[in-house]
């Protein structure tokens, strides 16, 4: 019976401490809808799309050109000693080679600006994040894509991108 008594005790003080432990704020936000719709991402994100659609025509103008100029290389073709078709042909390649690199290196430089732009937003973030933790004493902030089913009154999206808005208003990428 001592035992019994022992035993009963040991269990209830581990179940009042558990549920003491238990009782922890979480929330969930959208981490995609804030790099999009935040006044700053969505500024990023118009900029690199008129940059992209710019590059597009530039190189499908610059496109067009280099293939009149094979047309035209194989309609002379006939006239041309093979010495002349032999320079056309090795200064065409040299221009189709110089597009190429221009092209990636175009596409390389908006990768690199995109990725400049998410860590300028994640940097100015981070202390709104734990600003709004220790306010509002939350103990874990959870991605909603992590997320199978919640309480939307846990979402804190829409707080936290008025926060960035006021903090972040535009980022510069020239």
């Amino acid at each position: 019976m001592k035992y019994f008594v022992k035993f009963f005790v040991v269990t209830l003080m581990v179940f009042v401490c558990t549920h003491a432990i238990a009782e922890q704020k979480v929330a969930f936000l959208d981490m995609k809808h804030i790099l999009n719709k935040s006044k700053a991402g969505k500024g990023a994100q118009d900029f690199l799309k008129k940059k992209f659609k710019e590059n597009q025509k530039k190189f499908a103008d610059k496109e067009i050109q280099l293939k009149k100029e094979e047309n035209d290389l194989l309609q002379e073709k006939a006239g041309l000693t093979k010495e002349e078709y032999q320079k056309k042909a090795t200064d065409l390649r040299k221009k189709v080679a110089g597009y190429q690199l221009e092209r990636r290196a175009s596409l390389e430089k908006l990768a690199k600006q995109r990725t400049e732009a998410k860590a300028q937003l994640l940097k100015k973030l981070d202390p709104i994040l734990e600003s709004f933790i220790s306010e509002n004493k939350i103990s874990l902030i959870l991605d909603k894509k992590d997320v199978v089913k919640g309480d939307t009154q846990l979402d804190i999206t829409e707080q936290i991108v008025e926060k960035l808005n006021k903090e972040l208003p535009s980022i510069n990428l020239n």
